[in-house]
């Protein structure tokens, strides 16, 4: 019986030699989970923050199409938020500072809103 022991225990060797993974596949499935706990690991994306008074122009949006009165002006700066309203005619010198607090109703020649933007 000790003869078939020795030769069984060698081939039981061999077969879990066959079945254990590679150097390199160890290497990958170590960096691979390393990778995966690095982004766990990371903190969540800071939501940028809204500032009081900050404008959103997707609220004065009703504004395009319609001839620029000064009602309408200062109901586009509520409805964005804003602290200010600036009208800017077609050809119109702006300074070029960015105020995120304002909104901004580009008109054309007859004074009908083309753009709303908050800058």
């Amino acid at each position: 019986m000790s003869r078939f022991v020795l030769p069984a225990a060698a081939l039981m060797t061999l077969f879990l030699a066959a079945c254990t993974p590679t150097p390199d596949e160890q290497q990958e499935a170590t960096a691979q989970s390393e990778q995966r706990a690095e982004e766990v690991a990371k903190p969540a994306p800071v939501e940028p923050e809204v500032v009081a008074g900050a404008c959103d122009d997707s609220q004065a949006q009703w504004a395009i199409g319609k001839a620029v009165t000064d009602a309408d002006s200062e109901q586009a700066r509520k409805d964005a938020g804003a602290e200010s309203v600036r009208v800017i005619g077609p050809d119109q010198m702006v300074t070029m500072d960015f105020n995120e607090k304002r909104l901004n109703l580009d008109t054309d020649a007859k004074g009908v809103v083309t753009a709303v933007r908050c800058g």
